[in-house]
């Protein structure tokens, strides 16, 4: 059996047949009840050295779940019984709601507006928070308050200056002050606020061109392409190089840009259980022996979607696996760097760099400037022929406004003091800084008894919290004591594994961790959040 696919670039078809070593597999336990797969204390070896892969998902408590599906299923009683009341008038009705046209289906998705309506709105204050300061170490949140239950709201003028875990500021480069942002100023004086075009419509300056360069050399690669959004570097790139007759092989738990983009490359799409490599293999194994369905020819190519460090879940993708499988099967990998490039790596490139790998060994390199570097944008990097491809193809480079000047030189600031290149070791420092804040944050939350998810590596520290209205109580009461932090619930996790994301920085000091651990074990007593069985 062969498979028709390409090599060397992403847009010339070539035949491959599907021989390949044997893969040896690192996974620890499989998947548990609330679908992750925990893997624990796991050696995963590379051609550099050998790591530990410690990473965990603890099983949701059994009573924690049947109080949140009952909380939940509560909510949504009372919902239905307002809206009721709501349409005989006896409610006042607070929202724009569709009007009902006879012979007209719902334009609107009608669950969607239930749930805004009747479930978010009420803790709505936790969510769309106004800043008025740099998204730094700490930062100022501006108060506001509600007369009428959070259908709407006035900001009071006051402020709370809060130790900020929200921001991804991963290696403090977001302060309005040092060398990074004097070089921006400068930059704008010379250059202008914005290009005013595209790359092929005299926007693309000489800036740009540095930018482009120096991120090659940064990530190791032949070339990159740089996109002044990083949210569109994924959706408007992934239609370039996948179409119909190829096939998406899709981390089950991807970023949705990842997803928009596979979806509108009109290639077909099949997940596979987050960071689980037999469901993977037996996925690529079945691709190859049986073709597309109905036809049954060979898929034109295969790539497999994955993210570097998952946002979410704090998990860090096993990529050395990842890589053998991508050989064996003769498939493409697309990495999304947006969480790890900066983040995580000995010298900051990333989770290629983490298990000291060959990033030539990655075909399309993709990553955001929003996060490490205090920027915007995003990147895809790879060899010459595919950024060259992607040059007169990508919709995001063709026809968006190129990157502002002032932007591109935050970026290659940042990148140049990361890569020691400022005559100084400051980058090498906040990279150690990052590090072991991380680890240190992350062992002190395991030792008070709540459930971390995700990697011990990883800046990303989600803490489970569960039920809907302990969510709400732990962000309003944390802001309350001084501290900033985001909170996700259902939709956007599943509904039994509500949570905070905690976003560590090099920033961020001991005594400023310190305190935020204080008052997080403060919450998780006044909240019995604490769930944990394991012993630390």
């Amino acid at each position: 059996m062969k498979q028709e696919n390409e090599t060397g670039s992403l847009f010339k078809h070539c035949v491959h047949d599907e021989d390949g070593e044997t893969i040896p597999r690192y996974n620890g336990k499989y998947p548990q009840g609330n679908g992750h797969t925990c893997n624990e204390n796991t050696k995963v070896s590379s051609s550099h050295h050998e790591i530990t892969f410690d990473e965990t998902f603890e099983e949701t408590p059994l009573m924690a779940a049947i109080m949140t599906y009952l909380s939940y299923g509560l909510m949504v009683v009372i919902g239905h019984i307002r809206d009721f009341l709501r349409s005989i008038g006896i409610e006042k009705e607070k929202t724009c709601t569709e009007p009902k046209l006879p012979g007209f289906v719902p334009l609107y998705q009608s669950w969607e507006n239930f749930y805004t309506r009747n479930l978010y709105r009420r803790v709505r204050d936790c969510w769309n928070r106004p800043i008025c300061s740099n998204p730094g170490a700490t930062m100022d949140v501006l108060e506001r308050t509600s007369k009428d239950h959070w259908w709407g709201c006035e900001i009071t003028g006051k402020k709370h200056t809060v130790i900020n875990l929200g921001s991804y500021n991963y290696l403090g480069f977001s302060d309005c002050k040092g060398p990074c942002a004097e070089a921006a100023a400068k930059t704008t004086q010379t250059c202008g606020i914005a290009t005013c075009g595209s790359r092929q419509e005299l926007g693309y300056l000489d800036i740009h061109k540095k930018l482009d360069t120096l991120v090659a050399e940064f990530l190791g690669v032949d070339a990159a392409i740089t996109i002044p959004m990083g949210f569109a570097t994924n959706s408007m790139n992934i239609p370039c190089l996948v179409g119909k007759g190829c096939l998406i092989l899709s981390d089950e738990l991807n970023h949705s840009s990842l997803i928009l983009g596979a979806r509108l490359s009109g290639a077909s799409i099949r997940t596979f259980k987050h960071n689980n490599m037999i469901d993977l293999e037996n996925k690529l194994k079945s691709a190859v022996i049986e073709g597309r369905p109905q036809i049954s020819r060979p898929w034109k190519k295969i790539i497999i979607l994955i993210e570097g460090v998952y946002s979410m879940e704090g998990s860090i993708i096993r990529l050395p696996e990842v890589i053998q499988l991508k050989k064996k099967y003769k498939a493409y990998v697309y990495l999304d760097e947006a969480h790890s490039i900066g983040a995580i790596g000995n010298s900051g490139r990333g989770v290629v760099d983490h298990f000291g790998l060959d990033p030539k060994d990655v075909d399309v390199m993709m990553g955001t400037f929003t996060k490490s570097f205090g920027a915007a944008g995003g990147y895809i990097a790879g060899n010459k022929k595919l950024i060259h491809y992607l040059r007169l193809n990508s919709h995001a480079s063709v026809y968006s406004s190129s990157m502002p000047p002032a932007v591109t030189q935050q970026i290659i600031s940042s990148m140049l003091i990361i890569m020691g290149k400022d005559g100084t070791t400051e980058g090498q420092t906040r990279i150690n800084q990052l590090k072991w804040n991380t680890q240190y944050f992350r062992r002190k939350l395991k030792e008070s008894g709540f459930i971390i998810y995700g990697n011990d590596d990883s800046p990303v520290v989600p803490l489970l919290i569960f039920l809907p209205s302990k969510v709400a109580a732990m962000n309003r009461t944390c802001l309350e004591k001084g501290l900033g932090i985001v909170v996700v619930g259902f939709p956007a996790t599943p509904i039994i594994e509500s949570r905070a994301r905690l976003c560590l920085s090099a920033a961020h000091t001991k005594e400023m961790l310190d305190k935020a651990l204080n008052i997080i074990n403060e919450c998780g007593d006044m909240f019995r959040i604490k769930y944990s069985k394991k012993k630390c």
